[in-house]
């Protein structure tokens, strides 16, 4: 993890105090399938390895939860959604908006933790419409999903920690957030893909942005 984390110039973030992070994890109601992406986030081709998640944030007019659909080919966040709840719809809203950009053919492994929101009916049937190969890491093990940890260590030191929130209603947070993510995919500049953006590099491909 610290690996990819340096390549990527992200340096973690570490909550503090003594409140317990918020966790989807919901037992196991379904068989996980194996870890395929076995902590091997490169991706020669677009569309190959996703990786996703849910993050929660809290400020002082509540809480509010990410999810996100991250491309390892390019670093590119192909989708997300942010809602007041983290839903199994808000997941797998995600997850359907990075499946509607998908060509003909390609079928990625979609990667993700043992949350109960990639166990649900709900993710698998969106899986097995556009057949992809579902992935997860071992029960809490952070470093198993770390493209994914790293994307949101670098949204929370840079948007989220050290700025005052108080006085922003949830809808005002989320619409900044959104914003964040888009400068993310289009401002962003990436040394490994050759000082380009996300979308300046998927574009030169020929791929929708």
């Amino acid at each position: 993890m610290r690996r990819i984390m340096r390549e990527e110039g992200l340096t973690p973030v570490w909550a503090g105090g003594k409140r317990a992070p918020w966790s989807s994890y919901a037992g196991e109601p379904t068989p996980a399938p194996p870890n395929l992406a076995a902590r091997n986030f490169r991706s020669a081709l677009p569309n190959f390895l996703w990786v996703t998640d849910i993050t929660e944030f809290r400020i002082p007019a509540g809480k509010c939860y990410l999810s996100a659909v991250r491309d390892c080919f390019d670093s590119s966040i192909l989708a997300w959604r942010v809602g007041p709840h983290p839903t199994a719809d808000l997941a797998n809203a995600s997850l359907a908006d990075a499946c509607a950009l998908l060509a003909p053919g390609e079928a990625p492994v979609v990667h993700s933790d043992r949350g109960g929101h990639y166990r649900w009916p709900g993710w698998i049937a969106i899986c097995e419409e556009f057949g992809l190969v579902r992935s997860m890491s071992a029960k809490g093990c952070s470093p198993d999903n770390a493209a994914m940890e790293g994307f949101f260590g670098l949204l929370k030191r840079e948007f989220f920690h050290g700025r005052d929130w108080r006085g922003w209603s949830l809808v005002e947070f989320m619409d900044a957030l959104d914003w964040w993510i888009v400068g993310y995919n289009e401002e962003r500049q990436c040394s490994t893909l050759g000082h380009m953006t996300p979308a300046e590099f998927r574009r030169t491909l020929g791929r929708a942005a």
